[in-house]
C-alpha cells in the first residue's frame, strides 16, 4: 500500500513533534508525510524543515482545516491518503488497520481519537432522505484515492464540520465508510479538562449549507436545522438558569444562529445549482491553485 499522510498543524509545535515521531516509528519508511502548516507563529516551519522524515511542507495563509486538507491532498502521490491532525500521535496498530481495511475493499476508514472530545457516534449511520450517512472524524481518516478524486476533495466554503459535508457526499456517490477501533490516534498533551466555546454562527451556517447543498430546498432541511437549534437553545436556557451563562450571551448566540443559518441556507442552494453533479463541490480541490504561499519539497532533492 502506497500511503500519503497529510498532517495539518496550527501553532501546536510540541504536539506536532510527537505526531511526526509516532509516524516515523509506527508507519513504514515508504510512507509519504506531508505537513500543512499555517499560518503558525510558533516556529513550526523551522522545526519541520529540520526533519528528514517529512517529504513535503506546505505553508498556507488561511485558518481553514478544509483548505489545509486540500492543500496537502494536492501534493500527495499515494494510492491511499490519510488525514491526521498534528496534535494526535498514531497508535502502533494504526497503519495495519488502514492497510487491512483498504485491502478488504473499504473506500473510507476511520477510527477513534482519544482526548479529542468527539461528540457524536461515528459508528452509527444516519438516514437522511433515504440516504445512509456514516460520519467520520476528519482528524483521523483514510481514503482510497479514487474516492477523493470523485469528491474533488473537501468543500472549502466550510470553516467547520467539513468532514460532515464530505460524509454526505461520500454516501451520495455510493462509497462506504468503515470503523476500525485499531486505527487509533491519541492526544498526548495534557489538558485541563476545559472545553472550547462553540462558534454557534459557524456551526449553523455549516449545518444549513451542507443540508441545502446536498438535499435541496426540502422541508427536511429546514426541519433538521430548526430542530437542532431548538435543542441547543433549550440547553443554553438551562445554562442561564443555572448561572453558567449570561442572558445577554444567550440572546447574542441566538441571533448568530438565525442569521448564519439563513446565510448558509442561501449559500447552500446556490452551491447546489453551481454544481449539479453528484460531486456537489463547487469549492473543491480543482477550483483554485493558490492555497500554498510556500512549498518545501524534499522529493525534488
Amino acid at each position: 500500500m502506497e500511503l500519503s499522510v497529510v498532517v495539518s498543524t496550527l501553532n501546536d509545535r510540541e504536539q506536532l513533534v510527537s505526531c511526526l515521531d509516532a509516524l516515523a516509528e509506527r508507519a513504514p519508511p515508504s510512507t509519504e508525510v506531508i505537513v500543512v502548516n499555517g499560518p503558525s507563529s510558533d516556529g513550526t516551519t523551522g522545526v519541520v524543515r529540520d526533519r528528514t522524515d517529512v517529504d513535503v511542507l506546505v505553508e498556507i495563509s488561511e485558518r481553514n482545516p478544509n483548505v489545509s486538507r486540500n492543500a496537502g491532498l494536492g501534493t500527495a502521490t499515494g494510492e491511499v491518503v490519510a488525514f491526521l491532525d498534528g496534535e494526535y500521535a498514531i497508535e502502533h496498530s494504526w497503519y495495519e488497520a488502514i492497510e487491512r481495511s483498504i485491502a478488504n475493499g473499504t473506500d473510507v476508514v476511520t477510527g477513534p481519537v482519544t482526548g479529542g472530545g468527539t461528540d457524536y457516534d461515528l459508528r452509527t449511520p444516519r438516514s437522511i432522505r433515504g440516504r445512509s450517512v456514516t460520519h467520520f472524524d476528519g482528524d483521523n481518516v483514510a481514503f482510497d484515492r479514487t474516492v477523493l478524486e470523485a469528491l474533488d476533495g473537501y468543500d472549502e466554503y466550510l470553516e467547520v464540520d467539513g468532514e460532515r459535508d464530505c460524509a454526505h457526499r461520500v454516501a451520495g456517490l455510493g462509497f462506504d465508510v468503515a470503523w476500525d477501533a485499531e486505527m487509533a490516534a491519541r492526544c498526548e498533551a495534557e489538558t485541563d479538562g476545559g472545553r472550547t466555546d462553540c462558534d454557534w454562527g459557524a456551526t449553523y451556517r455549516s449545518l444549513s449549507y451542507r443540508l441545502a447543498k446536498n438535499y435541496g430546498p426540502r422541508p427536511t432541511v429546514l426541519g433538521r436545522t430548526v430542530g437542532s437549534a431548538l435543542r441547543d437553545g433549550f440547553t443554553s436556557i438551562r445554562g442561564v438558569v443555572a448561572g453558567d451563562e449570561k442572558p445577554t450571551g444567550w440572546v447574542s448566540n441566538g441571533t448568530d444562529v438565525v442569521s448564519n443559518a439563513a446565510r448558509g441556507l442561501g449559500d447552500g442552494l446556490r452551491a447546489r445549482y453551481a454544481d449539479r453533479s453528484a460531486q456537489r463541490n463547487p469549492n473543491g480541490l480543482s477550483v483554485r491553485h493558490d492555497r500554498a504561499v510556500q512549498l518545501y519539497d524534499r522529493r525534488e532533492e
